[in-house]
């Protein structure tokens, strides 16, 4: 069963397997928690979201028509429900322009330690793009996803997907630049 493709596992889904369901939840529930909680900045709300996901996927699998592949389609469910509940918490969060005027303080030594090593450096400006253009990034780079596909999870044009990347990537650069990361780094 470990070898069956996603789309022959939606199919035995459709027809209640569990064992099935099981399979392709072990395959994906990683990459899809992932996504949500890159989305979402909350592991408990992205565990929440990751359930009704794969309950979806269950309910929903007779009704997949194979148009994409099947981690496609669930990344399709998974972004719909982490806006869904961000629109239903926005007071929660600063804006990103609030959150960036705040002043840090403690530049302790574990600090000073933290702001050298580059992979976090370089996290910590994937937050400074905007929603839309950190969710390009995330699907492209970390999902590894087409422009075609990026286009159908997240409901738009693929001009569009390629204009975001181009000026998410720009907008990185100056980011990372700013950080004080040179390109070269290994």
């Amino acid at each position: 069963m470990q070898s069956t493709s996603d789309e022959v596992l939606i199919g035995r889904i459709a027809n209640g397997d569990r064992l099935a369901m099981q399979v392709l939840y072990a395959r994906h529930h990683v990459r899809v928690f992932r996504f949500v909680v890159r989305l979402v900045r909350d592991e408990a709300t992205a565990e929440d979201l990751i359930s009704e996901v794969f309950l979806d996927v269950w309910r929903q699998a007779g009704r997949f028509e194979g148009r994409s592949a099947v981690s496609t389609w669930m990344l399709a469910i998974a972004r719909f429900k982490a806006l869904s509940a961000l629109r239903r918490r926005p007071d929660q969060e600063l804006d990103e322009e609030t959150a960036g005027a705040i002043e840090d303080p403690s530049d302790d030594p574990a600090a000073a330690l933290e702001k050298k090593d580059k992979s976090t450096m370089l996290r910590k400006c994937l937050t400074g793009l905007s929603a839309e253009h950190r969710e390009i990034i995330d699907l492209v780079y970390y999902h590894e996803k087409s422009v075609e596909e990026v286009a159908e999870i997240v409901g738009i044009p693929e001009n569009t997907v390629k204009t975001r990347m181009f000026y998410a990537r720009k907008r990185l650069a100056e980011l990372v630049k700013a950080a004080g990361i040179d390109r070269g780094w290994p």
